[in-house]
Parts: structure tokens; sequence; C-alpha cells
């Protein structure tokens, strides 16, 4: 069996995004509702609680928010990323100065909810295909400056991550196939251009261009915007031209691997799966994934 490791976020980055957020939020005086409302030396205690299911991601940067604005305050975690979360959940308790608990709320929960709103979103879409080989991969339709957080919170809801940036993949698309003048070409060029360790995708709209792709040997096919008939047939013209049976198309390695993208939501990613691809992305998980709701809520007395 082999091991799988939950991914970890950066604590450079954590720091990174975390401190820019608390500088937008305080502006230049600071939390003034705080400073007219609560003496220097009050001291406080406040519990945060998920009021809806769902999937915990993010809390390192909820963490993060309440340090930095005061290293004093003490944050006690009774859950962690990638747990399920139901509606009361105690999720953490932070306690220490009254002001600086306060001022970083905002900052915490606006991580946390997002996040944890991602991770809850691409949780439903891979529980509806989970008794299927295909994976859910996010895209870079991403929120500008939170693309590793979100493409963190997919992988705690149970999907994959696609590329990160346009540094870390060749995908051609279709304007890249259209300046270059055909499928097969543009494989070949990039082919030619990649290091040994960057992997080459191509997208197609067609099953002609499959078959062009096909030839020129991509490690990964993009079939965009294809129904379940067309989707089934792609998979079984990359069977046939791998001269594999059913059992060995699915074990092989070697293979050219097949995603699906376009049209996919709630009420079609399960017929997508049936047809035997291997990915299915969708921009969905991130950009159309609401908030969960948690609240931090001071104890009184």
């Amino acid at each position: 069996m082999t091991t799988s490791y939950r991914p970890v976020l950066s604590p450079i980055m954590i720091e990174e995004q975390v401190r820019a957020a608390l500088a937008e939020d305080l502006g230049r005086a600071g939390d003034i509702t705080s400073q007219a409302t609560i003496a220097p030396d009050m001291q406080a205690q406040a519990d945060m609680n998920a009021r809806e299911e769902g999937v915990l991601a993010g809390l390192d940067l909820a963490r993060a928010a309440f340090r930095l604005m005061d290293p004093t305050i003490r944050f006690e975690a009774f859950a962690e990323d990638g747990d399920r979360l139901a509606p009361g959940t105690a999720i953490a308790r932070v306690s220490g100065p009254a002001r600086a608990v306060l001022s970083a709320e905002r900052v915490a929960l606006n991580f946390l909810m997002h996040l944890c709103g991602v991770a809850t979103h691409t949780a439903r879409f891979s529980s509806r295909i989970a008794d299927t080989p295909a994976k859910v991969c996010c895209t870079r339709k991403t929120i500008p400056g939170l693309r590793a957080l979100e493409k963190y919170a997919v992988r705690m809801g149970g999907g994959s991550s696609h590329r990160y940036g346009l540094d870390d993949a060749i995908l051609i698309k279709d304007n890249h196939i259209a300046v270059a003048g055909g499928v097969g070409g543009a494989i070949r060029a990039a082919r030619a251009f990649a290091g040994h360790l960057v992997k080459v995708e191509v997208e197609v709209t067609t099953l002609d261009e499959l078959e062009q792709a096909l030839e020129a040997r991509p490690d990964v096919i993009l079939l965009d915007n294809m129904g379940p008939e067309l989707l089934r047939r792609a998979v079984e013209i990359n069977r046939d031209c791998a001269g594999l049976d059913d059992a060995a198309y699915a074990a092989d390695p070697r293979r050219v691997k097949l995603e699906a993208s376009g049209n996919v939501d709630l009420d079609t990613v399960r017929a997508i799966a049936e047809t035997g691809v291997d990915y299915i992305s969708t921009s969905k998980i991130t950009m159309a994934a609401p908030t969960l709701d948690i609240g931090l809520d001071v104890v009184v007395g």
C-alpha cells in the first residue's frame, strides 16, 4: 500500500499572505473600534465553531492571523485540515489581549471560510465519483493572489491539482494550435522545447484532432466540451491506439492520459467519470465555491 502524505503550506507563504491581509484591514490607524471600546489590558477568550457541514482547510492561516497581531495570543486547535465538520464542531479556542483578538478575527475567518468552502465544494464533486478511477482537478481559474491556497484547499477536499501556472507544465490550447498551424506540429514543437521533467498536454475539440494528437504522443490530452458519448468514443480510440484491452488500459502507466473539461457540474460529473476518462477538470471547485459559515464567539462570564 502506497503512503499518501498530506500537503502542507509553506510558513513563509502563510506569513506573507496573512501579513498583507492584516495590513489591508488595519489601514493607517488600526482597529479604531476596539481601541475606542476596549481597555488596553482587557483579556478575552473566543471559540471558533463550524456553523454548517463541511471540510476544514486553512487553519494555519487563521492561527497566523492571531499570532501576527499579538504573539501572546494562545490558539488552541481542536481539529486539523482535512477533517469533516458537522454544525457545531469546535475548531479552535483563542485567548489573549481582547483588542488583538478582535482585530485579527475578520482576517482569520476570511481565509478560513473561503478555503473551507473550496475544500467542501471539492468534496461534493469527489464524492460523486469516488467509486470510479477518475479524479477531479482544479484549474488556473483562481482568485488572483490566492492560487496556491485554493489549490491546497482542493487537495484537502479530495481533489487533485492541475498545473499551478504557465511555468510548470505545457498546455497547448486552441489558440496556440491556431497560431502554430496544427495539433501535431504544436505537440512536436513542445516536445522539442520541454525538458524531460516537463509534461505536455494538448486541448482538442474533435475526435479528428484527438487522433492527430495521439500520433504525436503528448502526456495528456484534454477533451474540451465533449459530451459523454464523444468522451466514451475518445477513450475507445485511445485504448485501440495503445493496443490494450480494458484491464491493461486502466493499469498501463505509459499510455496517454485523458482529461475531460467543460460543462462539468454536480449533475454531470458522474456521467463524465463513467466514460473512462482519467481526470475531470473544473473551475467550479474554486471559482464557484460558496464560503463555509464559521463563527468566532467571545465566551462571556
